[in-house]
């Protein structure tokens, strides 16, 4: 499992809590080209409580794509709109796959 991010100094029980109100576990996607190699990856996973944005973290993701994602040829751009487009409309929502992992861990 990876790394995640935004969970310093909350308990298990405050995390629970924000779930039951909407947090929710998420990965940004991003795009890195050179010539011919394009590679898209998932950042680490991000808790993003229920009154946050997810532009706050993503944003980070996207700009890495909108400058090196482009270049290779031919999924360079398509790879970029794809991670473009998974960012701005909030990540993919891991949340039930992180839960599944700390359940099958207890």
């Amino acid at each position: 499992m990876a790394i995640i991010k935004n969970t310093e100094g909350l308990s298990t029980d405050e995390i629970n809590d924000e779930l039951r109100k909407g947090g929710r576990f998420v990965v940004f996607s991003y795009t890195i080209s050179i010539i011919i190699l394009t590679f898209r990856r998932g950042s680490d996973i991000y808790f993003v409580k229920s009154d946050e944005s997810t532009f706050k973290y993503s944003w980070k993701y996207s700009l890495l794509t909108f400058f090196l994602g482009w270049w290779g040829f031919p999924f360079g751009p398509i790879f970029s709109i794809v991670s473009f487009y998974k960012n701005f409309t909030g990540g993919k929502d891991i949340t039930q796959e992180v839960l599944n992992h700390v359940n099958a861990q207890a």
